[in-house]
């Protein structure tokens, strides 16, 4: 596990790349078999791709997701109300990967 700073947090990509990396992978990881692939590649790719983690304090992280999600869920020809569950549920595995990486979940 990697020693956690908020302030490094700040330039994230610089300091904590590969630890951003893994949790974005073992939530994908997680999901995998539990939901179809190609919703999972698309979301992946379409959406999560482009989202952003930010440190809120108290051991608590959020995934801001790209300003035109709605579009991009519309546009991937799947099923909508499946996608959108499925994203809701890949961000929380997210937030809570990376919890567990900087070692907040005891």
């Amino acid at each position: 596990m990697t020693d956690f700073d908020p302030e490094k947090f700040e330039e994230k990509y610089v300091h904590y790349f590969e630890d951003l990396e893994s949790a974005y992978s073992n939530a994908y990881d997680q999901l995998h078999g539990e939901h179809p692939s190609d919703v999972l590649r698309a979301i992946d790719r379409q959406i999560l791709a482009e989202s952003e983690p930010f440190y809120e304090g108290d051991g608590h992280f959020r995934v801001e997701l790209p300003d035109d999600t709605d579009s991009r869920l519309e546009s991937m020809q799947l099923d909508s109300t499946q996608c959108e569950t499925v994203l809701d549920e890949f961000v929380a595995h997210i937030e809570a990967e990376l919890r567990a990486r900087f070692e907040f979940d005891s």
